[in-house]
C-alpha cells in the first residue's frame, strides 16, 4: 500500500505551539521533509525527534517533488514541514501536494500557527473576508496587475514582507492604494512580538527614523466599498452612454443586456439610458 503525506504545521516562533499531534506524526513518518534542514534540525533536537530529514525547497521542488512521490508510493509515510507555519503557503510544498495528487497518493494537512492568520486575528481589521497575497512579485508588470487589482479589493488584505523592503514596499503600496489603515505585525508569538496599527504615512515615517527589525506580515484595510462604487460611477460618467454601451456590446454582451449593465453602473433606471441613448442620436443627426 502507498503511504500517506502529512502536512505539519510548525511554530512560527514559540515551540508551544507545535501541537501533539504534529510531535506523533514526526515521531511516526519514515521520512520528514523540509524546507530548511539546518533550521528544521534544531525543532527536531529540542524535542528529541530522531526521524530520518532531507530537504525539500524552492530550488528542488520539482524534481524532489517525484522521488518523494516514488517514496510515498513504496510504502513510506513522509512528513512536509516549512521553515515556519503552515506547508503549502507561500512556499514550495504546494508543488509536492499537486504532484501527490496527479499520482493518487493520500494527502493529509495537520493545522497550527500561520503567520497571515495569526496578523489577521491580532490586526483589529475586519476578518470576515480576507485576501492573502503572500510576498508581492518580483517581476514588474505582474506587481504592477497585482497592486491595481488590490487597488479595487474590498476585502483586508494580508502582504509578507522582509525587514529590509518594508519602507520600500510600504511606500509602494501606499502610491498603489492610498493611504489606508495597517497593522504592522513583527516578531509573531516571540518575546517582542508587535502589532502596530497605523497608516501607510505614519509606518513609513516611523520606520524610516527607527529602522526594522523582524520578518512583518502587512495587514491591510480594504477599499470602502461605497467609495468603489462612486468612484467606479464617476469613471463611467466620463464615457458618454453610447460609449459605455459600446464597452459591453463590443465585448460580446447583447445589447438588451449592456444597457441594464449600463443602467447599473450609472446608478439610473434602464428607461433614463434608452432616453439618453436617443438624445445622443438626435445630436450626432443635427451636427451631421
Amino acid at each position: 500500500m502507498a503511504g500517506k503525506l502529512y502536512l505539519c504545521a510548525t511554530p512560527i516562533g514559540n515551540l508551544e505551539d507545535i501541537t501533539l499531534r504534529v510531535l506523533r506524526t514526526l515521531r511516526e513518518v519514515d521520512l520528514i521533509a523540509a524546507e530548511d534542514t539546518r533550521n528544521s534540525i534544531r525543532l527536531l533536537n529540542h524535542f528529541e525527534i530522531k526521524t530520518p530529514l532531507t530537504s525539500y525547497h524552492e530550488y528542488n521542488k520539482f524534481d524532489k517533488a517525484y522521488v518523494l512521490a516514488e517514496k510515498l508510493r513504496a510504502g513510506q509515510n513522509i512528513a512536509l514541514i516549512t521553515d515556519a507555519g503552515t506547508p503549502g503557503i507561500s512556499d514550495p510544498g504546494e508543488e509536492l501536494v499537486r504532484i501527490c495528487y496527479e499520482q493518487g497518493i493520500e494527502v493529509t494537512s495537520l493545522p497550527g500557527a500561520a503567520a497571515c492568520i495569526t496578523a489577521l486575528t491580532l490586526s483589529g481589521l475586519p476578518t470576515r473576508r480576507f485576501s492573502f497575497e503572500a510576498f508581492l512579485p518580483k517581476e514588474k508588470k505582474e506587481r504592477a496587475a497585482v497592486l491595481e487589482e488590490m487597488a479595487a479589493d474590498t476585502r483586508t488584505i494580508i502582504v509578507y514582507e522582509a525587514p529590509h523592503h518594508l519602507i520600500a514596499t510600504l511606500k509602494e503600496l501606499s502610491a498603489a492604494l492610498g493611504d489606508r489603515r495597517i497593522a504592522v505585525c513583527r516578531e509573531l508569538t516571540k518575546k517582542y512580538e508587535t502589532a502596530f496599527r497605523t497608516t501607510f504615512t505614519e509606518a513609513i515615517d516611523f520606520y524610516e527614523a527607527q529602522g526594522v527589525l523582524g520578518e512583518c506580515v502587512i495587514v491591510i484595510e480594504g477599499q470602502n466599498r461605497r467609495e468603489l462604487i462612486r468612484k467606479q460611477q464617476e469613471d463611467w460618467l466620463n464615457l458618454t452612454v453610447g460609449e459605455h454601451l459600446a464597452y459591453y456590446t463590443d465585448g460580446g454582451m447583447d445589447r438588451k443586456s449592456a444597457m441594464k449593465q449600463v443602467a447599473r453602473d450609472r446608478g439610473v433606471g434602464k428607461r433614463e439610458i434608452y432616453s439618453q441613448l436617443l438624445a445622443e442620436q438626435d445630436d450626432a443627426e443635427q451636427d451631421g
